[in-house]
């Protein structure tokens, strides 16, 4: 089987981000990528004939030799040893609930603390077979992951209409946020840029070991704002990974969900390995409160996209009802959902 150079480059790439690779490793390959869509495919394979490949910007021993064995119609040495170690299923389990997904609805990109352009993303969800995608940069108390300020939202907003228009009637690009909830349960954003997305997931990122009455107010407050469509990773708890641990938040889960039943508010399924939030003692409670739910990547990586796979098996194994899971939803009644007044 042939691959382009470039499609051979990007599932690199995929593969690595969905292994939990380094960004560093993963930055070659889409470097590399970038790179050949720049120039003529006259002029690539003439440098794949005089062996020039590596005196242009971005590309190095690694990527080069992936290039030239793409452009020989072989598949290069990298991609298959990535295929074999990396390119099988993430979990076993959860197909059921996978088949019935029609999206995602936590995902960032190089705007906030992702790696990679919106572009890119868009291209994976839609590899993926996504119907659609919201993107959820983050808002702009958490300086440290670069959140967009009122400015750089509404300039996002302008990329993803013209995304949208190029793309046609197959895909959505959502309008969307991932919103701090403040000290008193506020949302980090106003009201009038809220107003304009089609998505709003609200998620604790400061003061996460906040004393468990006040988080609890803070929670219930930040799910009655009218504007919180999903709770996101309610906890806040990391159990693996490259960031360390982190101990959940205390709060009192029973009354946050019922808060959610009040207010239709989905609470999250966090797919990320590191963070697999809510445990599964607090998602059976959820489900048995009456929750609506959002399996979610959070994916700062195009390949992070597949992460679904490791949320759907939860929800499969603990199960939560398909009806109840709203990106199985058709767009229309998900936009109804998100946005009844």
């Amino acid at each position: 089987m042939t691959i382009e150079p470039v499609d051979a480059l990007r599932r690199i790439a995929f593969l690595l981000e969905r292994s939990r690779a380094s960004t560093y490793r993963v930055k070659a390959y889409r470097q590399a990528a970038d790179t050949l869509l720049a120039i003529p495919e006259a002029e690539v394979h003439e440098r794949v004939r005089k062996g020039t490949l590596k005196q242009l910007e971005g590309i190095g021993p690694s990527t080069a030799a992936v290039i030239e064995q793409a452009a020989a119609g072989a598949t290069p040495d990298r991609l298959a040893d990535l295929e074999a170690e990396a390119g099988g299923p993430l979990v076993e389990g959860g197909e059921s609930v996978r088949a019935r997904l029609r999206g995602d609805l936590h995902s960032h990109s190089d705007w906030s603390d992702g790696g990679s352009p919106i572009q890119e993303m868009v291209a994976t969800a839609l590899e993926l077979g996504h119907d659609y995608l919201a993107l959820t940069d983050h808002s702009p108390r958490l300086t440290v992951a670069n959140g967009l300020s009122a400015a750089r939202l509404a300039q996002q907003l302008k990329i993803v209409d013209a995304l949208n228009a190029a793309v046609g009637d197959d895909f959505r690009l959502l309008k969307a946020i991932e919103v701090d909830i403040l000290d008193d349960g506020s949302l980090d954003q106003s009201e009038a840029m809220l107003d304009q997305l089609d998505i709003r997931v609200a998620s604790v990122h400061s003061k996460l070991k906040m004393e468990s009455t006040a988080m609890t107010r803070r929670m219930i407050a930040a799910v009655r704002q009218p504007h919180t469509n999903i709770l996101g990773h309610c906890t806040g708890r990391l159990i693996t990974g490259n960031r360390g641990k982190r101990a959940q938040s205390s709060f009192d889960a029973s009354a946050v969900f019922e808060a959610c039943v009040e207010t239709n508010t989905a609470v999250e399924i966090n797919s990320r390995p590191e963070r697999t939030d809510p445990p599964d003692d607090l998602l059976t409670l959820a489900i048995e409160t009456g929750c609506l739910f959002a399996i979610d990547t959070d994916a700062h990586a195009p390949g992070q996209l597949d992460f679904l796979a490791y949320g759907c098996e939860r929800a499969e194994r603990l199960g939560v009802p398909l009806d109840r899971i709203v990106n199985t939803w058709s767009l229309d009644q998900l936009l109804d959902w998100a946005n009844a007044t």
